[in-house]
């Protein structure tokens, strides 16, 4: 069952902390047809932690309907970051069950501020489950849907010395051609974020791929390096 005290918690307290002028121009920013409060997102994120603290869900289960009724239900979009907010309580660390719960938000979300609100959780669980989370992982790489491939190609960001770089390249090959923006954008950035901790790995990756590799990704993946 929902917990449908905190999501009323959370939803008051979001309204009360609206800016309708930072809203419309955040709405027009993000291009978005849901309207936005103009709360800001650490405000978001203490305000999702204060009520989870005062109301918590009772299971995983409880989260999990939680997160879903909060999200499905959005007439705001900080009331979808705060269903993502509350992806990251401790009863929803490293389980598995989570997946499905991301895979609609990436699918239905289908914008760069909401995907890649659970690339991280998406890393969490790789590690935790690196031999269900790779198939996975790789799957999504040749999906119709180019939102879960991109989840897919950021889903090691921050993993740093846990990187596997054979599934990084493994996402990434597949999705080299594609001429979508958010798709280059996160080739790029992937790559990146793994030269801090092997550039020459990297470094290898950009010249074994030439021209494959587009100038956006290229410039994105190599600005850090010399």
């Amino acid at each position: 069952m929902a917990n449908a005290e905190l999501m009323s918690a959370i939803r008051s307290r979001l309204r009360a902390a609206a800016d309708p002028v930072r809203g419309a121009g955040a709405q027009a920013y993000l291009k978005s047809e849901m309207p936005s409060l103009g709360v800001r997102v650490p405000e978001v994120r203490r305000i999702v932690k204060t009520a989870a603290k005062e109301l918590p869900p009772g299971s995983l289960q409880d989260l999990q309907c939680t997160v879903l009724e909060l999200w499905r239900g959005a007439n705001w979009r900080e009331e979808r970051y705060a269903a993502i907010d509350l992806t990251g309580l401790r009863q929803a660390a490293g389980e598995l069950s989570m997946l499905p719960l991301y895979e609609e938000i990436i699918r239905s979300g289908a914008w760069w501020d909401l995907v890649d609100g659970v690339s991280h959780r998406l890393c969490g669980l790789l590690q935790t489950h690196r031999e269900d989370m790779s198939p996975v992982l790789r799957r999504w790489s040749t999906d119709a849907d180019f939102w879960i491939r991109r989840a897919a190609i950021t889903s090691q960001l921050g993993a740093k010395s846990a990187t596997d770089p054979g599934l990084l390249a493994a996402v990434i090959e597949p999705n080299l051609a594609d001429p979508e923006f958010f798709i280059r954008k996160a080739i790029g950035w992937a790559l990146r974020d793994y030269a801090a901790t092997d550039p020459d790995w990297v470094r290898d990756f950009a010249a074994r791929h030439g021209e494959a590799l587009s100038p956006l990704a290229r410039r994105e993946a190599l600005r850090k390096l010399r």
